[in-house]
C-alpha cells in the first residue's frame, strides 16, 4: 500500500513545494480536487516538482494539478513503490493517452 501511514497534501505552488518538499529521492503524487493526476519517481523531489508546475502545453497541464504529495525512499525502492501507487491510485495521466480520432480527408 502505497503512502504507508497518515500523508499530507500540500499544495501545488512554487512557495509549497519550496518549503515542504524535500531535495531527496522518493516518489510523488499530483492531483486536483477531484482525481490522482500523476504518480512520479525522483532523485530529487523538490526539483521533479518544480518541472511539472512550469510546464506548458502538457495533458497534465490541462488537468490543472492544485496539490501534491510524496514519500521520501531510498532510489532502488522508487520503481516497487511507484509501481505500487499507480495500480492502486490509477493517476489519469498516468495511463497511455490516445489521442481523440481525426476526421480522414475523403479522397476522390
Amino acid at each position: 500500500m502505497p503512502f504507508a501511514g497518515k500523508f499530507r497534501c500540500f499544495a501545488f505552488t512554487y512557495a509549497s513545494i519550496r518549503q515542504n518538499a524535500p531535495r531527496w529521492s522518493g516518489v510523488y503524487v499530483l492531483s486536483n480536487a477531484n482525481e490522482w493526476l500523476f504518480a512520479g519517481a525522483a532523485d530529487d523531489l523538490q526539483s521533479a516538482l518544480h518541472k511539472h508546475l512550469m510546464e506548458t502545453g502538457t495533458f497534465l497541464k490541462s488537468k490543472a494539478p492544485t496539490g501534491f504529495t510524496f514519500e521520501v525512499c531510498h532510489p532502488a525502492a522508487c520503481p516497487g513503490l511507484l509501481d505500487e501507487m499507480v495500480t492502486e491510485l490509477h493517476p489519469t495521466c498516468n495511463r497511455p493517452y490516445t489521442p481523440p480520432p481525426t476526421k480522414s480527408a475523403r479522397t476522390r
